[in-house]
């Protein structure tokens, strides 16, 4: 488990997040939430330890990330937006890099380059950003690691690779993994993330599991405005309408219009969910 203590990041002068506190739970895919230079990034690398807390704590199964004992870096990988292109090909960069996570497994390499439709044995200095990409994506699932914490990992991806990653995370990945997703693209991952995080500037405006947001949220796939509505969007055809689910009926989580709710809505939604 990842426990995350009134954890509190400054560049400067400038703060970015302040008194953040949330437990990151084992068997959980987390879809990390928020406006460009909210501080999705510095979490992620705050919790990977490449950077050190100001205030407060990070414990990733008792281990402080910051002092990168290895019995602590060969249970997490941590996969950034941008990738390097390393002058090798992408099945000799896994033969060389994997050496480094105990567990990490070629063969399962080889099997998600083959999902990706990558060829191993290009030069990674050579593949198209996308092509790069859907490598280290592959890398980082091969590793086995406890913690996977990813950074925007469908940017540059297609339409089909997004399908394929979508699948390559709930179908190699174990059950005990806590992973971390940031994104923008929330369409692309809207399936498979649960819980929800989402970011404000030094904040922490929502952290729930969809089964949590769905009992205290309705999510109305109508044709005439409800008067109570905290947002609204007209559809072809329609409306998606969020409201407060009084009568405790179910419906189906609509992630951009959570994540649009949230932010108009900052201070009603935060008294909603710390009941």
């Amino acid at each position: 488990m990842i426990r995350i203590e009134n954890l509190g990041f400054s560049y400067g002068q400038v703060p970015v997040l302040k008194h953040i506190t949330m437990s990151l739970e084992e068997g959980r895919i987390y879809g990390l939430l928020g406006e460009n230079g909210v501080g999705k990034t510095t979490l992620l690398t705050l919790l990977c330890g490449l950077k050190k807390p100001l205030e407060g704590s990070v414990l990733c199964d008792g281990h402080d990330p910051y002092k990168r004992e290895p019995v602590f870096l060969q249970d997490q990988y941590y996969l950034p937006d941008e990738v390097a292109p390393v002058g090798m090909t992408a099945y000799q960069y896994a033969r060389s890099a994997g050496k480094f996570w105990p567990i990490f497994d070629l063969d399962k390499f080889m099997v998600l380059m083959q999902l990706f439709e990558t060829d191993p044995e290009v030069k990674m200095s050579r593949m198209s950003a996308g092509m790069l990409k859907k490598t280290y994506i592959s890398f980082a699932l091969a590793c086995n690691a406890k913690h996977l914490l990813m950074d925007e990992p469908t940017n540059g991806l297609d339409i089909p690779s997004k399908t394929q990653f979508r699948s390559a995370i709930t179908r190699y990945t174990a059950e005990d993994s806590t992973i971390v997703i940031s994104t923008h693209q929330v369409r692309d991952l809207e399936n498979i993330i649960d819980p929800i995080v989402i970011l404000d500037r030094q904040d922490v405006l929502l952290s729930a599991s969809l089964e949590e947001i769905m009992s205290k949220l309705y999510f109305d796939y109508g044709t005439s405005l409800h008067p109570d509505a905290l947002y609204t969007e007209q559809l072809p055809g329609g409306f998606i309408q969020v409201y407060a689910n009084a009568d405790g009926a179910e419906s189906k989580v609509n992630i951009e219009a959570l994540f649009n709710t949230v932010h108009r809505h900052k201070d009603l939604i935060k008294a909603m969910f710390t009941k």
